[in-house]
């Protein structure tokens, strides 16, 4: 989607909706499989079966005694069972006793279920009048105070699916089942390419006049390793001509997904489109969005590239909402976990531009979200704010009072 101006080619803005709708690379990375400790975030590759079920035996749920539950059928204060103590079931350990009719067996919880009782009733209701009888007071149903063998998981239902990353609850349901190392997919390469003229590395003492340390290189690379990618920080490129095409063909054959900082705006120094133009597709070249509008996503090799705002508050921004999807597709996950949230009130009103997605770093007291405004070249209005919110592309602004949703900051 392209017009040309005075000879020189622009790229028609594309709404965020439309860029996560439809930048969507094919490219995943490749399968391997990793111990069960080196799991957590990590994506499966397909769904684990489980090899057994869970728990694998009937087990009781309460402490109390194992009953035939006909016993205690009618049992009440006025009115109690009163059952023969036939022995004590020890946890860990397989039953040496079974329950007759009239009779029972000491259980404790998570221990197995003796054979001849089919319900658990709880020590709560019982009592023990005297040595080996035991008086029930409350009626139990068959099945109650007890887990089935397969109630947990049946044996060959997905432990975890496929695509999802694994949470801290997932692994410790695969150790129970025996898995000890699992199929994901390997963590997206992103090459990470600064430009300009004017950057310089973090390390330099005292930069020259005109000179900036480069901050965004180091938080793109926090956003990737967030999003279960390895950041791999080139290093900068000059404004020289051919030099960015130059490091993208190095970087290519090894990356999932290449970025670029800066050189994405449309000007005389603009090189980003130029080196990704002579290596690929570009896709478009412009978003609907405030701040980061003159952002790039292409397509080199079958390697995604996105060119991002010089401005780092800009492209984190961006990156967040675009680039963050991309790296947990690559790693073979459909829809990326959401970020956490909160409705809070709009502190005050707060003016947009219609047909175009403003993000609003806002910080959260009490309830109430208290917009942040500042130069897109400050990181300070970033590293102050509690979260962010959208006001979406139809709207004219947000009124004071209104419910927003914020996304938080993790």
């Amino acid at each position: 989607m392209t017009e040309r101006v005075h000879g020189r080619e622009f790229f028609t803005a594309r709404t965020v909706a439309e860029a996560l709708a439809g930048f969507r690379p094919a490219r995943r990375t490749l399968v391997e499989t990793v111990p069960l400790a080196a799991a957590l975030h990590r994506v499966p590759a397909a769904a684990v079966p489980a090899p057994g079920p869970l728990p694998g035996f009937v087990r009781s749920t309460v402490d109390g005694f194992a009953v035939r539950a006909a016993d205690t059928y009618g049992a009440s204060d006025g009115l109690p069972s009163y059952l023969d103590l036939v022995g004590v079931v020890r946890m860990g350990e397989a039953p040496t006793v079974a329950v007759p009719p009239g009779g029972c067996a000491a259980m404790p919880t998570g221990g197995v279920l003796p054979a001849g009782a089919d319900a658990v009733v709880m020590v709560e209701y019982t009592a023990e009048p005297m040595p080996g009888t035991i008086e029930v007071t409350r009626p139990v149903a068959p099945g109650g105070g007890l887990v089935r063998a397969d109630e947990d998981v049946v044996a060959g239902a997905a432990l975890v699916p496929a695509g999802r990353p694994l949470r801290a609850p997932d692994l410790g349901l695969l150790a129970a089942a025996g898995v000890t190392a699992v199929q994901v997919h390997a963590r997206p390469r992103v090459a990470i390419v600064s430009t300009g003229d004017e950057v310089v590395p973090p390390c330099t003492a005292e930069p020259a006049p005109g000179r900036v340390r480069d901050a965004t290189a180091s938080a793109l690379a926090g956003l990737v390793a967030d999003a279960g990618g390895e950041p791999v920080i080139v290093g900068i490129v000059p404004d020289d001509p051919g030099a960015l095409e130059t490091t993208l063909r190095g970087v290519l054959p090894d990356a999932d997904l290449v970025v670029v900082s800066a050189g994405s705006s449309v000007g005389a120094r603009d090189e980003t489109a130029g080196a990704v133009a002579a290596l690929g597709e570009i896709w478009c070249h412009g978003l609907a969005i405030k701040p980061g509008k003159p952002t790039l996503l292409a397509e080199c090799d079958g390697v995604p590239v996105v060119g991002l705002p010089g401005n780092p508050l800009s492209a984190l921004v961006v990156f967040r909402l675009v680039g963050v999807p991309l790296v947990w597709r690559l790693a073979g996950c459909g829809n990326p976990p959401p970020e956490p949230g909160t409705r809070v009130r709009l502190s005050r009103d707060l003016a947009s531009a219609a047909g175009r997605l403003d993000v609003v770093q806002v910080t959260v007291r009490e309830g109430v979200a208290e917009p942040l405004f500042g130069p897109s070249a400050l990181l300070s209005v970033l590293t102050r704010a509690d979260g962010y919110l959208v006001v979406p592309e139809p709207a004219t602004g947000l009124d004071a009072g209104s419910e927003v949703e914020v996304t938080l900051y993790r």
